[in-house]
């Protein structure tokens, strides 16, 4: 499977796996001049701005661990763009990581780092 469908592949998993965990994804891929939200969803009250990395194996780190600070910046000022274009509020908004391991023959590992920064 190409990269890019790879990265497909893993934020399906994702956003199933954050729906079975209760939250509702509000937005999946939101583009604009910056970059791309891979996930915006509402866990209660709170709105959840999750990045997925998808990995076929470990020999670079957990996938998790791609989200460096530099990529932490983007995805709050991305987080600040989707909230100053839609009609959405809550008390709370959480950065999330979601690491999506997919693996031959059996199921996909799921992580699921909750703030994980801020």
């Amino acid at each position: 499977m190409p990269p890019p469908r790879l990265g497909d592949h893993g934020e399906r998993i994702a956003a199933a796996f954050l729906t079975d965990a209760g939250l509702r994804v509000l937005d999946r891929n939101w583009r604009c001049r910056e970059g791309e939200l891979d996930i915006v969803a509402r866990d209660a009250g709170a709105l959840v701005f999750c990045e997925v990395k998808t990995r076929r194996g470990t020999g670079y780190g957990h996938p998790a661990e791609a989200v460096t600070p530099a990529k932490q910046r983007r995805i709050r000022t991305l987080a600040q763009r989707w909230l100053a274009a839609h009609d959405e509020h809550a008390p709370e908004i959480r950065f999330d990581v979601v690491g999506v391991l997919v693996r031959r023959d059996e199921p996909a590992l799921v992580t699921h780092l909750r703030a994980a920064f801020s």
